[in-house]
């Protein structure tokens, strides 16, 4: 497999050569469709792209729709389509929307790079940086240890067809079965995750009418911070669990309070890196392999076209401090 490093050292030599003008002429372009723009995790995500882009000298940029419609994805998409990008990065709201113009993209000799959706069919990569099983059952372990396994409890993904978030939220719910079989959900998934004033709205409903409400669990980076900030509005900070997937910038208030629990978490800089990364490696002809090490990635298992590296993070008291300074 050819390297990252390699691509750039045989770019400087071009350079060094005066051959800039064809080099230019070269440079890949790769855009990244994202959930929605302007909340922190996809902001966050935004700086990994153009840092990755500086460092290897591809034109790569984000596209953030105004909110979490597939829609709007595949209104960007077709917007890359037909400006001849090389490279399409995407992170799902709904895989089987997305499904047709992704297609389209690959007919028309665009590399196709997902995250967050190991189901999509039409593309060339996805990369996960932590499986969904190990994902959903460590959120499951924290859960269950804040809860002491007794009370119902809520569920919340950022939307109901959201690939990613309900394969760790099966996990998370299978695990927590296996460790706490007297507990119960205290009603259905609630596809409320991408929306702080939703989640909050959701906590407080489901406060109101469960007494013997423990907790939820949130997988989409505004539902932690929503419903932790239901918790603190009616004072139950370390008596009722919240724990998940949040922006340690976002959330680290909220941690130190008692009123969000902590979670896992990957770094969006990174996976924004990620996308830049591998998508330089297919447009140079490279491809990806179980065990090879990857830039960004580390050593990866493969499956497939589903790539997973094991970079999970914790957030908690100890660490979200030092994440949040790292623009995490």
């Amino acid at each position: 497999m050819k390297t990252i490093s390699k691509l750039l050292g045989a770019a400087a030599v071009s350079v060094s050569m005066l051959a800039a003008p064809a080099l230019a002429d070269d440079t890949p372009t790769i855009g990244v469709v994202v959930k929605v723009g302007g909340i922190p995790w996809f902001n966050a995500m935004e700086q990994g792209i153009e840092e990755a882009g500086d460092k290897l000298g591809v034109d790569a940029f984000m596209v953030g729709p105004t909110s979490a419609d597939p829609a709007l994805q595949v209104r960007a998409i077709e917007d890359l389509i037909a400006r001849g990008v090389d490279v399409i990065g995407v992170v799902p709201n709904d895989a089987q929307v997305l499904e047709p113009v992704l297609k389209r993209a690959m007919d028309a000799g665009i590399k196709v790079i997902t995250h967050e959706s190991e189901a999509s069919q039409n593309k060339d990569f996805n990369f996960e940086l932590v499986s969904a099983e190990n994902f959903g059952k460590a959120h499951a372990d924290m859960f269950a240890k804040a809860t002491g396994c007794e009370g119902s409890y809520a569920v919340y993904v950022g939307g109901l067809t959201v690939p990613a978030h309900n394969a760790w939220a099966d996990a998370a719910v299978t695990r927590l079965e296996e460790k706490c079989p007297d507990m119960k959900q205290a009603a259905d998934r609630f596809g409320v995750a991408e929306s702080v004033d939703d989640s909050r709205t959701t906590t407080l409903d489901l406060l109101r009418a469960n007494e013997d409400f423990a907790g939820v669990m949130a997988f989409g980076s505004q539902g932690p911070i929503g419903a932790a900030r239901a918790v603190q509005e009616r004072g139950l900070e370390g008596e009722v669990a919240v724990v998940g997937l949040f922006s340690a910038g976002q959330g680290r208030r909220l941690v130190h309070s008692d009123a969000l629990t902590g979670g896992f978490v990957w770094s969006p800089i990174e996976a924004g890196k990620a996308f830049v990364e591998l998508g330089t490696m297919l447009v140079m002809g490279d491809t990806v392999q179980d065990g090879d090490d990857v830039p960004v990635l580390g050593t990866v298992e493969v499956d497939g076209k589903n790539i997973y590296a094991n970079k999970p993070l914790e957030l908690g008291k100890d660490s979200v401090d030092g994440l949040a300074e790292l623009g995490l």
